[in-house]
């Protein structure tokens, strides 16, 4: 079993490093429901990660998410909205695009 080398930094975002966390798979676009919300769970967002949750968002949805979903979507407080695209879904987006355009 793979394993992440996962450091919280100040801001609240993770640093995630090619590999595997709580069996979730490495490419988000495989990740179940589940496997979202325990993501947001891992990185300190316990009560926003019932949103996606409720909405059912799961690894294609979340790479599929903009700003403005995150922010006004997910009726979500805008402080933890905007932590939890700048900080998880953006990097989230740009790793499978990098790692999809090889």
């Amino acid at each position: 079993m793979l394993t992440v080398d996962m450091e919280n930094k100040e801001n609240g975002s993770l640093d995630v490093k090619n590999s595997l966390e709580n069996g979730r798979p490495l490419d988000p676009a495989d990740w179940a429901v589940t496997d979202v919300v325990n993501y947001f769970r891992t990185a300190g967002f316990e009560e926003q990660a019932n949103a996606f949750q409720e909405q059912e968002i799961d690894g294609k949805s979340l790479l599929l998410m903009t700003r403005n979903d995150v922010l006004t979507g997910l009726s979500l407080k805008l402080g933890p909205a905007l932590k939890i695209y700048e900080y998880h879904v953006k990097p989230l987006q740009t790793q499978h695009l990098k790692n999809n355009s090889l």
